[in-house]
């Protein structure tokens, strides 16, 4: 059977076609999707003997109607799965939360640059150049005991001056010697 003798067969059993596809894939537009797609492939098929068309084409679109229904699932689940981990609306930042941010970090940089040389050295080395603290008693020439009163003073001025009222403990940092000692 020629291609166009395959075609014509095609066009004749379009109405049939089309009823099952829309049977299952439970839409007429979908139905209709599926019927150009298949049209597509029938008229790829070139010079192919086919004995019997109808059943065929009937074969071709029960296979397309199921691949369509698993891309569909396989769709419907990778989506669901994309939006579960999407922020919502209220988790994105609105002026007012940016402002605040930019302010908190302000602060957050104001009290690190304040905190006594030493400190802020093991500090920054350890939080932000995320350095073992072993490391960084041999960068600065102390033993690890001294490196972790350093970070625990740190993280103890951090959270004191947080809140404000900051100035009295940098100054009673100070009074005591922790910006000349640093250990």
């Amino acid at each position: 059977m020629g291609s166009e003798a395959l075609e014509s067969q095609f066009l004749e059993a379009r109405p049939l076609l089309r009823r099952l596809l829309a049977a299952r894939l439970g839409s007429v537009e979908e139905a209709e999707d599926a019927l150009q797609d298949l049209w597509l492939r029938v008229a790829a098929l070139d010079n192919a003997e086919i004995v019997q068309p109808i059943p065929f084409f009937c074969r071709m679109a029960t296979n397309l109607a199921t691949d369509r229904r698993i891309a569909a699932t396989r769709r419907g689940s990778r989506d669901g799965a994309w939006e579960e981990v999407q922020p919502q609306s209220d988790e994105y930042a609105d002026p007012e939360r940016i402002v605040g941010a930019r302010d908190e970090l302000a602060r957050a940089h104001a009290l690190i640059a304040a905190m006594p040389d030493r400190m802020r050295e093991a500090f920054t080395l350890f939080r932000f150049e995320e350095q073992p603290q072993r490391v960084i008693a041999e960068r600065m020439g102390v033993t690890i005991s001294a490196v972790e009163k350093l970070l625990r003073r740190a993280y103890h001025y951090l959270q004191e001056n947080r809140e404000g009222g900051g100035a009295d403990r940098s100054v009673r940092c100070r009074q005591h010697g922790e910006g000349s000692r640093g250990a």
